[in-house]
């Protein structure tokens, strides 16, 4: 075990799990009402909405595979830089209508404002399930993380409850904070979480460049295959259309996970929003130097090093980061680098299960199964699912193979996609048929799983064949086209039927403020 470095690590985690406990009596509010312990009370000035939302949407997984898959793909690793760069227009025009609507009339997740939108219970399920099946995956990829720095520090992992004690305890303390503390705990502790993200990627973009021979070598040192995407050959688009589709199919799905939408809606307001993805973009320059540390560790050969090539055997290209640090840093910085991974971790794992607990809890048990639930019913029935979401990922960790995550988390970016029409376009119209819309999920889906699982969920990409060109594509966005078409189609035939719904609770006025 490395001591001084396990010492730091737990030294740093005790400082976050007091402050999560703590923050339960920052703005305090009446935890029994939902939007209190669910949304912060909404009260999120610029500041905490700024590091919220960058905590949320920049995981320890990112920080984790974003140098493993440049390290081990190269080129197209680059992918997320491009899209977290066009998401922010986009929802710069969207999400503050959102926010307006959503407070107008108390809704608490999009699902609500669905079933407001267009009177349909059924399509607000849809949505709901949805995102609910999209996000468990996605908090157990926040495992990975910890899984990795823990077995950096000497703690064996795996292998059942023993080797994974120290994962276990992790989670039963965001999950005590989480309870007792709501949206106020991953709040404050995102702070935290960002101030040692940033020390350590810029102390490492800074020291590891010298230890390596310079970016110049660096870059030399490559090789072009590594360096650069494969040329258009023929007709054949290869990974050119699949990078692109992927990034921008990545960009539209981003703010619609519902962890996103969970924060969006805790913020003060409109503008504090509008704030915000201005100077958001600061992770995106951020993410671009935490994508060059699988370039460093490539060209450093680290997984060759006698001392970490156990590592690499067990956890392949996902300890590139963790390794440059335990090779090339003192242990009191391993202990401060290990420690944002894991904090990384935490912060979103708590808003993924707080965002599924509000979908079970508003959308389908008190939609369907008790509907007259009082307000402290409701919150409670919220703080219990969430306690059951971080229970169901941790056991889907400790006992099943670490591909089936990373499978579903693929799956689950296809799914969250569908979700598209139904939110965004009833943000500014009214004119899609909510059965139109439910059809064209439903086709979304089945076509997106069906591609999937041409390659047994291992691959993202649909190779599309199309007036003699082969277009390999990102299965999400091709499937949304196909989401599109059938709800387009459908909305017309029942308008020109007389059949199509005009249900909808809100009014053009609820979407100016």
């Amino acid at each position: 075990m490395n001591v001084v470095a396990t010492a730091v690590f737990v030294g740093l985690f005790v400082l976050i799990t007091i402050l999560g406990f703590v923050s339960a009596h920052w703005r305090k509010g009446d935890m029994s009402h939902l939007h209190e312990w669910g949304l912060g009370g909404r009260r999120f000035g610029s500041w905490i909405t700024w590091f919220l939302i960058g905590g949320d949407l920049y995981t320890a997984y990112t920080f984790v595979a974003v140098p493993a898959l440049v390290f081990g793909a190269g080129a197209l690793g680059f992918f997320a830089l491009p899209y977290t760069v066009i998401v922010y227009p986009m929802v710069f025009a969207i999400l503050p209508r959102l926010w307006v609507v959503a407070h107008k009339h108390n809704y608490i997740t999009a699902s609500d404002f669905v079933a407001g939108r267009y009177g349909s219970p059924m399509l607000a399920l849809a949505i709901a399930v949805t995102g609910i099946i999209a996000t468990m995956p996605y908090i157990a990829l926040q495992l990975v993380g910890i899984q990795v720095v823990i077995g950096g520090l000497g703690f064996p992992t795996g292998g059942g409850i023993v080797g994974d004690l120290p994962l276990i305890i992790a989670f039963v303390i965001l999950a005590a904070f989480t309870y007792t503390s709501g949206l106020r705990a991953p709040a404050s502790i995102a702070v935290v979480k960002d101030v040692l993200v940033y020390v350590t990627v810029l102390a490492m973009v800074i020291i590891l460049p010298a230890k390596i021979g310079g970016l110049s070598h660096m870059f030399t040192a490559i090789p072009k295959a590594h360096l650069l995407l494969p040329a258009i050959h023929g007709g054949n688009w290869g990974l050119q259309s699949f990078y692109a589709s992927l990034a921008f199919g990545s960009a539209l799905a981003l703010m619609l996970y519902p962890h996103a939408t969970t924060a969006v809606l805790a913020a003060k307001g409109p503008n504090t929003l509008r704030r915000n993805w201005v100077w958001l973009p600061a992770y995106s320059l951020l993410l671009g130097l935490i994508a060059m540390l699988g370039y460093m560790a490539y060209v450093g050969g680290i997984n060759k090093f006698p001392d970490l090539a156990p590592y690499f055997a067990k956890y392949g290209p996902q300890f590139a980061m963790p390794g440059l640090l335990l090779h090339y840093f003192p242990s009191w910085f391993v202990g401060v680098g290990f420690a944002a991974v894991a904090i990384g971790a935490l912060v979103p794992a708590a808003i993924m299960s707080i965002a599924a607990a509000n979908l079970f809890t508003r959308n389908i048990y008190k939609a369907f199964i008790r509907p007259q639930c009082s307000v402290q019913q409701e919150t409670n029935m919220a703080k219990l699912v969430s306690l059951i979401v971080k229970f169901g990922a941790l056991l889907f960790i400790v006992f099943l193979p670490l591909t089936y995550a990373i499978q579903l988390q693929l799956l689950g970016g296809i799914l969250v996609l569908q979700t598209l029409p139904a939110i965004v376009s009833g943000i500014y119209t009214r004119w899609f048929d909510p059965k139109a819309l439910l059809l064209g999920w439903a086709a979304g889906l089945a076509w997106g799983i069906w591609a999937a699982s041409l390659s047994g969920f291992h691959k993202a990409g649909y190779a599309l064949h199309l007036a003699g060109y082969v277009i390999p594509g990102y299965i999400g966005l091709y499937a949304l086209v196909v989401n599109l078409v059938v709800a387009v189609v459908a909305t017309a035939i029942l308008q020109a039927a007389g059949m199509a719904s005009q249900a909808d609770a809100t009014s053009p006025a609820d979407y100016v403020g």
